[in-house]
């Protein structure tokens, strides 16, 4: 049985940014701690970027809001229309 082609997701990290951080001197706490960082800055910025705004200016409301969002665009439209696929 032959599965549908998946659709290319968001990738937080690039290869060469994961081999990087394979690379580091770090523990595999570290190392896990190092790719939610990079993870959590790239989406921080797309979330600036929908609102127009700098990412020094982002709220703690305006992150909360911009999940609500997403969430409900997932959950209204499916996975494919939401930012984030999970």
């Amino acid at each position: 049985m032959d599965l549908p082609p998946q659709q290319p997701s968001t990738q937080f990290l690039t290869l060469e940014e994961s081999a990087d951080v394979d690379a580091a001197l770090l523990s595999s706490p570290e190392k896990f701690l190092t790719r939610l960082t990079i993870s959590s800055l790239k989406l921080l910025q797309h979330i600036a970027e929908d609102y127009g705004i700098k990412i020094e200016e982002l709220t703690t409301k305006q992150v909360i809001a911009w999940f609500e969002k997403d969430g409900k665009i997932r959950r209204e439209q499916g996975i494919e229309a939401s930012y984030l696929k999970w």
